[in-house]
């Protein structure tokens, strides 16, 4: 699989903008739209007794003004190893929350 920073670049043509952050900090103003994600787990196939593919997951957080924003599944359909796992709603903005292998 590829690198974060590999992904960083993945996410920020998606979106279409460097709105993208990695674990930022709470201090750290962001602007809307935006995504927000961080390491959750690594992926772990065995075989043979070994570690045969490691593989990071990440939680990744769509946040978005208008609630028929398309970019969920556009990633959802860009990335073959993602699902989605919730939506949201908080201080008017739209928030969909995926889980991306990558």
């Amino acid at each position: 699989m590829g690198s974060r920073l590999n992904l960083q670049t993945e996410l920020e043509e998606l979106l279409g903008s460097r709105n993208v952050y990695f674990q930022p900090p709470e201090s750290k103003r962001i602007e809307y739209d935006a995504i927000v994600y961080n390491k959750k787990d690594i992926w772990n196939r065995h075989a043979d007794n070994n570690n045969y593919v490691l593989t990071d997951c990440y939680e990744v957080t769509i946040i978005y003004r208008d609630p028929d924003n398309r970019l969920t599944h556009d990633i959802l359909e860009h990335f073959q190893y993602s699902n989605f796992n919730r939506h949201f709603t908080s201080d008017n903005l739209n928030h969909d929350v995926i889980t991306i292998y990558y």
